[in-house]
């Protein structure tokens, strides 16, 4: 009978650290959540986390969702939910790490601590991550992202009063002022855009090519990721040549793909066709964001170039050194 208890009691531990790791007042369940926030007509704080390993998870954690000033500030606006992804995984049970492992991919998570506003329904209307300076200025920051959710239905509102081109705008408008990720919008706003389709079907505000451009170069950057692991240099450098030439790109776009191009010449030791790629790629735009980095890039590759040479003079002093040597013990 002791032991029993004993068991009992060490099983109830671990279900209440699977329910509370985040602290008092955060669930686990996704769908309880949404319930809850449906009846109390609260907003979804999602915090997507890993917290027993990630750094700013953790310091986030311990700089503000466990202050009274935080509790305080959110409870009437939110409803907390924490998603977690230990190393420790024997802290969930496997219908939570089935939830959460969906949930990561719904929501194209890709780092820690990511902190998603959402509504009742689970669409996503503002996204942050860690912030320093507390509780208070936390609970500020989140109050002016909660904001983008009447921003959002407002925007929403006035859209469907309009027609053609103007509607198509108003809509790319809400969307861009959200500041979500684009698998995001593709994901719990793919009504919108089709909306957007119709309504501007020649697509003069020009965002559905914006939206195919940036699903392209999202396929291309993974591709020259898979190359990168294998060590396939060749093949990364026909890749890049095949989007510059016939990919369609423009822009800063372009602009960066032909800087990737000098990276993989550095990466291989071709210090002087690095050169040339960046030079290429500087002319396309000077005055860009990427334009005025590739200096820095040069500086680099000229300092390898620099480094090759110290070392051929140092081999070459070693080598005549030791040649009187051999004659001499000859």
């Amino acid at each position: 009978m002791k032991s029993a208890s004993i068991i009992f009691a060490a099983a109830l531990t671990a279900t209440l650290g699977t329910v509370l790791a985040g602290g008092e007042g955060w669930s686990h369940d996704f769908k309880a959540a949404q319930e809850q926030a449906t009846k109390e007509e609260k907003s979804l704080l999602i915090d997507f986390t890993g917290s027993d390993w990630c750094g700013w998870c953790i310091k986030l954690n311990d700089e503000v969702f466990k202050h009274d000033a935080f509790k305080t500030g959110v409870k009437d606006k939110f409803v907390l939910v924490e998603i977690d992804f230990p190393q420790d995984e024997s802290k969930l049970d496997e219908a939570t790490k089935s939830q959460n492992a969906k949930l990561q991919e719904d929501y194209g998570i890709q780092g820690f601590p990511t902190i998603l506003l959402t509504d009742a329904a689970g669409k996503p209307f503002a996204a942050t991550g860690y912030q320093e300076g507390g509780p208070e200025k936390y609970v500020a920051h989140l109050d002016e992202l909660l904001a983008k959710r009447k921003t959002r239905d407002d925007g929403f509102a006035a859209a469907a009063k309009l027609e053609g081109v103007a509607k198509a705008e108003a809509l790319v408008k809400v969307l861009q002022e959200m500041g979500l990720e684009d698998a995001q919008v593709a994901k719990f706003y793919g009504d919108t855009v089709e909306q957007i389709k119709a309504a501007d079907p020649e697509d003069k505000s020009g965002y559905v090519k914006g939206m195919e451009t940036k699903a392209k170069y999202a396929e291309f950057q993974a591709q020259l990721a898979e190359h990168a692991q294998a060590g396939e240099h060749d093949k990364a450098l026909a890749l890049v040549d095949e989007a510059l030439a016939n990919g369609g790109y423009e822009g800063d776009t372009k602009q960066e793909i032909a800087a990737i191009k000098g990276m993989i010449y550095a990466q291989t030791g071709k210090l002087d066709e690095a050169l040339k790629a960046m030079d290429e790629a500087k002319a396309m735009n000077p005055e860009s964001e990427i334009g005025q980095q590739i200096d820095s890039f040069k500086e680099r590759i000229n300092q390898m170039k620099e480094e090759g040479a110290e070392g051929q003079g140092d081999a070459g002093t070693e080598e005549d050194a030791e040649a009187p040597a051999e004659e001499g013990a000859e």
